[in-house]
This record gives structure tokens, C-alpha cells and sequence, in this order.
């Protein structure tokens, strides 16, 4: 396959631009052994910031629904959050709007009756209204604030025949709820908690009687919290029931609900095991038909003549009741992630992650593929996940693609890659990430032609790649992992030159997860936190990534878990997620300095070796650290990185720092003092 086949329809062409800039002054800090806390030195003339461009330039999306031939489209990760209105039968869109609040919206419902869509979406900090409406009878007028439900975050709407929307979301202090809007009053009320152990609601759906509520844990799983819960709701007495299949509670959460006639299809988010998909009666909820389905993922219900289809990770499945197995499509089409799936003219309609709207028959056959970008969408600067740089190019990590930017001609390709690339590497020449959504390690060589593609797998519910590093003594790439819905979390290794991999599961123990890699020596530390509220964080481990032997361990005795690890020398530096730095003599296997940096790193944090010191990057500050004396100096103030899940920085052959300034690559040309 050629390599432009690979990339967005929309190829990005932007050349850099040049700016130098004085380094921020920070504030002078005593000497190491009478460390104060917030303690910094100021940084040396000569520092200059060079602009290459956005970081990561498309149209990404979370959510889709169809309505009478028109497809409405939720933004992911974009400034400011929006709308489309994308018609199917000209390929074109034709309307949009925005909204005032949040950073993504993954619940989209309508009301058919009433023409009314209703949004909710997803933002960073509660408080704010998280509910609108947008009026499909004059979709020139804008979208409009209705409110906000108690949790943070709104994953799932639903509206009743009787008009009445419903809502499911998290993120919030406590469980999560079951919340009404009542268009004839306006009032946004809880019905309530139905499970105190669930950590997100992903699912909801509705009749004029009942209400039902699909929850369990995907993003904070393990210890005692919840598995999958599925629950109705009695409208009338205001009664929750749990009316969870058997054969679905070992799986991490509902992940999908929809009221079909007079059967309610609800499915699971698979983990240990494949999903679920179950077609429950409405009138008597212990009698049900469920089969087994494929793979992790099972959303997007769409019905035709009775079959049910459904998205997974590879494309569309088909599961007709009664039939004992489900079928996957054979598609002809890379769809990535799937966020919308409705009948259209006898056939399917599919969102895609990749900002694309595809057409196709029953069976399979396709018969239209639109890019959002050329069809009108938008397209601006996503917030970003990891960042790598190396051999001229410079890649950056977004929802479902990789943009990578040529330092030498300033040109900017997109490259399809399905998930987000957390965090990765050049190694030779060559890119390799760690990919979520359980997605392993993916490689891309911009001299081969070839596209990227997976290298490396590792068990499913290790989902989530947090940390990557270059072993350059036992030439393996490490990466460190998170087990979203299991708890705990993974060591994995890849060996670029014979392609074998390893995985150790739970390295630190069964609830710390492994946030920070580096290895010194052919030793690998790894750096421990924890999901939960409670429970062990911050554990140090050395690790024998050959044998899958631990050599020995720190407890640093933290509150918040490690963010970041770098080394020098004897030295391991370790920074935790409220900016406690710890220095550790390595053969002493001692902390041997502490110092307090939460002013300039509040919560997560990254960390590389370059030019013979440490460096550091917060969401707002890109620092330095002097490997002998320990002194922080603040390279740049407010550098305020467009990140969606934490900042990122890494560096090329010789040593300058790449990172984000708002949602901008930037070039950090910086010349500290040699140690």
C-alpha cells in the first residue's frame, strides 16, 4: 500500500516560522542541602523559541446521529466545541454551530418528533453548563446552554417519546447519576445513584415508563469497584432496579444502550473477555437473548429489519437474534473508531474517527466515503498527545492521527493511525508509539513508503501506554502502561531489530499502575501511581527488563504518584503529580534531595535528559534541573501546551527541546550552563 493512502485527504502544507524569544526569569533558589519549597534559579540569555506550526491540524469528532438524511457531529479536542450538520446525499455540510462550554462532546441525541438535537459534553473541570439544544427546524439560529447535570462530564443522552432527555456521565467526586431535563420546566434533577461503586455511566435509554442506566468502571477499574450495572428505572415510583444479565457482569461496564421496539439492546465493554451484546424484553427483564461478541467494543446500535448492527474496534458487526454468533462485515474501508452507526436508504451510515462519513450496503458494499474536510468541517488545531522527534521530522499525536512535520521543508502530512499516540519515539529513523485504546506499538519509517502500522500487542486490558523510552543498552524500547477497567497496570518491550515484544504485568504490585519509564545501565525504573483515591502511589522500582525481575524498590511515601522520571549520572530524578521532586542515589538507593515545584508543576509532568541536565514540562512551565547542584530554572513561563492528556516533550540529536506552546510545535533552543 503507498503512503498516501495513509493520509488525510486534507495533506497539510505549512511552512515554519521563526520567532526567537527571551527565556521567562524564574526565581533564585538557596543551595541543595537548605532546599526551600518552590525553589528556582533564573535562566540564562539566549534561549530562543522557534514556531513550526500547529501541532496537529484536522477535524476530529466524538459523536454522530442521523436524522431525516442529515448526520449532526460532535468536535473532539477542538477550540471552540461544535456542531456540524453534515448532509448524506451531497457529501457536503451545510450548517454548523458552536457551543461555550467544554472540550468534546460524546452524547448526541435526538428528539425525531420535536426536531430538537440535544448535546452534552465533556469538559475539565465541573461547574459549568454541560447540556444544549440546537433546533433542527432553523439550524441558522445557534445551539443553546439548557444547563448542566452534577458530574463533570456528560457520556450519553437519551430522549423519551414524551420528550423528556436523559443523562449518564462521570468524572465527578462521587458515583455517578441518573439526570432528567424537563423541557416544559427547564429543571435539570439527579433520580439518583443507583450503583455506589460505579466510576463512569456510559449508557442510557428511555421509554415513557422507564428509564434505563448502564454504568460500571472503564476509566478507574480495579479494587472494589464496580463491574458492569445495568439498571432500570421505574418513572412512576421512582425505583431503581439492578437488571444486569449474569453473563454480562464480569465484563468492566455497559457500554451501549437503545430501546428497539419491545426489546432493549444493551452491550458491554469487553476487558478479560470478549463484549456482550443482549436483546432484553422490555415487558420482562430476566428474559433475554445474548450472545458473545467481537472483540472489546460493541456501540452504535443501528437496526434494519430486525438485525442488529453495532461498531467494534475493526469495522461493523451484524447480529441477527436468534442466531447464535455475530457476524463481522467485510468492509473495504479502515473506519478506526466508529462514534456514529444508523440505517440510512437500506443501508449504513458510519461516523468516523478519522473525520470521515461513510456510506454502505447491508452486506458490507461500499458506496461513499466523504472526508469532513473537504466536505466544509473545520478543520483547526486539536490538543495533542505525545510527541517525538528524530531524523529530520518532528510527529505529533492526535485523535486517530499523527501529524508528522518536516523540519526541513516545513511540510505537514497526517498520518491515519487508529486511537491516539500517548506517547513514542524515533529510534533509527523510525517512529514507534504507544498506542491507545489497546492499541500496542505501531511503527512508521518515513524512507520506506510503507504506512504505519502495529508492530507489537500485549493483553487488551493493558489499554492504555503512558510512558515510552529508548533502552540503548539492551536496545529495547520500553513503555510503560495503565489498565484502565482491571486496575495495575504493565511493563512492555519491543526489540526494533527482531521484532519480539515481552509484557510483565503489575511490575510495582496489583493497583499500581506504571506511569514513568527510563532505564540507566540496561536497568529500567519504573514510576508507580494509582487510579484509585486510596491505596499505595509513588512506589520505585528497578527492574531487570530481560529477566522480568525486580532488583529493588523505593518508597517514596507520596500522597500523588510518580508523573515523571529522568536520570544523570548516579542520579534518578523523580517528579510526582503535585510537583514533588525527588532525587535518588542510585547505587546508594537513597533520596538524597526534595524539593517542592508544584508553583511550576501542579499536575502532570514529563521529563528528558538533553545538554547534560534534566528537563521538565507542566502544563504551564517548561523548566530545567541541574543534575549536581539540583537547581530548577524556569526555561519558559506560561507555556500553556494544548494537551489533552498531559504534557509531552522529547528532543533531537542535539539536544534541543520540542514541546507545545498553547496548540503549537515549538523548537526550545536552550543553553544551559555545563555541569
Amino acid at each position: 500500500m503507498p503512503e498516501s493512502s495513509n493520509l488525510t485527504r486534507r495533506t497539510l502544507l505549512l511552512a515554519g516560522v521563526g520567532g526567537a524569544l527571551a527565556a521567562a526569569v524564574g526565581v533564585v533558589s538557596p543551595p541543595p542541602a537548605q532546599a526551600a519549597a518552590s525553589a528556582f534559579h533564573t535562566g540564562r540569555k539566549g534561549t530562543t523559541i522557534t514556531e513550526i506550526g500547529p501541532g496537529i491540524l484536522q477535524y476530529s469528532l466524538m459523536s454522530g446521529v442521523l436524522l431525516d438524511g442529515v448526520c449532526y457531529i460532535g468536535s473532539r479536542n477542538l477550540e471552540p466545541t461544535g456542531i456540524l450538520a453534515f448532509d448524506v446525499a451531497s457529501g457536503t455540510v451545510t450548517h454548523s454551530t458552536t457551543l461555550a462550554t467544554g472540550h468534546s462532546i460524546q452524547a448526541l441525541a435526538v428528539d425525531p418528533v420535536r426536531k430538537i438535537l440535544y448535546a452534552g459534553i465533556l469538559q475539565k473541570a465541573a461547574g459549568s453548563d454541560n447540556l444544549y439544544r440546537w433546533d433542527l427546524a432553523d439550524l441558522s439560529a445557534p445551539a443553546v446552554s439548557i444547563g448542566r447535570i452534577g458530574d463533570r462530564d456528560v457520556r450519553d443522552l437519551a430522549v423519551s417519546p414524551d420528550g423528556t432527555v436523559f443523562a449518564v456521565g462521570g468524572g465527578g467526586t462521587g458515583a455517578p447519576a441518573l439526570w432528567q431535563y424537563s423541557p416544559s420546566t427547564g429543571a435539570v434533577t439527579s433520580l439518583g445513584v443507583p450503583d455506589a461503586k460505579a466510576t463512569l455511566a456510559r449508557a442510557v435509554a428511555a421509554t415513557d415508563q422507564t428509564v434505563y442506566f448502564g454504568a460500571g468502571s472503564t476509566l478507574g477499574g480495579g479494587t472494589d469497584t464496580s463491574r458492569a450495572a445495568l439498571y432500570s428505572y421505574d418513572r412512576a415510583s421512582a425505583a431503581f432496579a439492578d437488571i444486569t444479565p449474569t453473563e454480562m457482569v464480569n465484563d468492566p461496564s455497559i457500554r451501549e444502550l437503545a430501546v428497539d421496539g419491545e426489546r432493549l439492546l444493551a452491550s458491554t465493554a469487553g476487558s478479560l473477555e470478549q463484549s456482550k451484546i443482549a436483546a432484553i424484553s422490555l415487558a420482562d427483564h430476566t428474559s433475554y437473548e445474548l450472545v458473545t461478541s467481537i472483540g472489546k467494543t460493541a456501540k452504535s446500535f443501528a437496526v434494519i429489519d430486525g438485525d442488529v448492527y453495532c461498531a467494534n474496534e475493526a469495522g461493523v458487526l451484524r447480529w441477527s437474534p436468534g442466531a447464535a454468533e455475530v457476524e463481522q462485515l467485510p468492509l473495504t474501508i479502515d473506519l478506526g473508531e466508529i462514534w456514529g452507526l444508523d440505517p440510512h436508504d437500506g443501508g449504513l451510515v458510519a461516523v468516523s474517527g478519522y473525520a470521515v462519513v461513510a456510506a454502505f450496503d447491508r452486506d458490507g458494499t461500499l458506496r461513499s466515503e466523504v472526508d469532513l474536510g473537504d466536505a466544509g468541517a473545520p478543520v483547526s488545531a486539536q490538543t495533542c498527545m505525545g510527541i517525538a522527534v528524530g531524523a529530520g521530522f518532528a510527529y505529533v499525536g492526535g485523535n486517530g492521527g499523527i501529524a508528522r512535520h518536516d523540519l526541513g521543508s516545513g511540510e505537514v502530512i497526517n498520518l491515519r493511525a487508529p486511537g491516539e499516540a500517548k506517547d513514542a519515539e524515533v529510534i533509527g529513523g523510525v517512529l514507534y508509539t504507544g498506542q491507545y485504546n489497546s492499541q500496542g506499538i505501531w511503527s512508521y519509517d518515513p524512507a520506506s513508503g510503507e504506512p504505519i502500522r502495529r508492530v507489537a500487542s500485549f493483553p487488551s486490558e493493558q489499554n492504555r501506554p503512558l510512558d515510552t523510552h529508548w533502552d540503548d543498552c539492551n536496545r529495547l524500547l520500553l513503555v510503560a502502561a495503565q489498565a484502565d477497567t482491571e486496575g495495575g497496570g504493565s511493563l512492555w518491550t519491543y526489540d526494533p531489530a527482531t521484532g519480539a515484544s515481552t509484557h510483565a504485568i503489575n511490575p510495582i504490585d496489583e493497583v499500581q499502575l506504571v506511569r514513568a519509564v527510563v532505564a540507566v545501565d540496561g536497568v529500567a525504573y519504573l514510576g508507580g501511581d494509582n487510579a484509585q483515591k486510596t491505596g499505595p502511589r509513588g512506589t520505585i522500582v528497578a527492574w531487570d527488563p530481560i529477566a522480568h525481575r525486580e532488583l529493588w524498590r523505593i518508597e517514596t511515601a507520596q500522597a500523588n504518584g510518580i508523573g515523571a522520571l529522568a536520570s544523570h549520572g548516579r542520579y534518578l530524578f523523580a517528579l510526582t503529580q503535585r510537583g514533588t521532586l525527588f532525587v535518588i542515589d542510585r547505587p546508594r538507593r537513597q533520596i538524597v534531595h526534595t524539593v517542592d515545584l508544584k508553583s511550576i508543576a501542579p499536575g502532570f509532568v514529563a521529563m528528558k535528559a538533553a545538554r547534560g541536565v534534566i528537563y521538565g514540562v507542566s502544563d504551564t512551565t517548561l523548566f530545567r534541573i541541574d543534575p549536581k547542584t539540583f537547581e530548577v530554572t524556569t526555561v519558559v513561563a506560561a507555556i500553556n501546551g494544548g494537551w489533552y492528556s498531559g504534557p509531552h516533550l522529547n528532543v533531537d540529536e542535539d539536544g534541543a527541546v520540542y514541546t507545545l506552546r498553547g496548540r503549537t510545535l515549538v523548537k526550545v533552543d536552550d543553553h544551559p550552563r555545563r555541569p
